[in-house]
């Protein structure tokens, strides 16, 4: 049981549904991560959260869960991968610890799937990718002279 003394519904907006968010790439970071063991009991998945940073989803929590101790070997090997990406998407290429990639800004490309049990369409976490710094303007080239040694702008 918990203390719920002070608390006055009739005070808080309740929330709304909670739709999945569109197919797409998102701005995000990692704000939780957890071992927790496979519903088996036969391994542990490290449970990623991430928290979409912009956009009309700011704020919307999705999760990852890489199945990095685990009796397949198939399904380790990708769990692996996808750390690789993410860990390659932050910046931090040897994490001794989870925590070491909370809040760092990624890409997290998100797709929507329909679930098998219920049919419903839940969201999937299914790529990484670094945040892109803003596009530099290139620096511009000269023209070359014409092969007969003649500018272009005295033709």
């Amino acid at each position: 049981m918990a203390n719920l003394n002070g608390f006055d519904a009739n005070q808080v907006e309740p929330t709304g549904d909670f739709d999945p968010v569109p197919a797409g790439k998102y701005l995000a970071v990692i704000s939780d991560s957890e071992m927790k063991p496979t519903k088996s009991g036969s391994g542990s998945y490290l449970q990623l959260t991430f928290e979409i940073l912009d956009g009309p989803h700011k704020g919307r929590l999705l999760w990852a869960r890489l199945n990095l101790d685990n009796p397949n070997a198939t399904a380790v090997a990708i769990a692996r991968a996808e750390l690789s990406a993410i860990c390659r998407a932050v910046g931090v290429l040897a994490p001794k610890d989870s925590v070491e990639l909370h809040n760092l800004p990624l890409v997290i490309h998100v797709r929507c799937k329909k679930r098998d049990d219920t049919g419903e369409v839940t969201n999937e976490v299914k790529g990484y990718s670094p945040r892109t710094a803003p596009a530099e303007t290139p620096p511009v080239k000269p023209a070359a002279p014409a092969a007969n040694g003649t500018p272009p702008w005295k033709r």
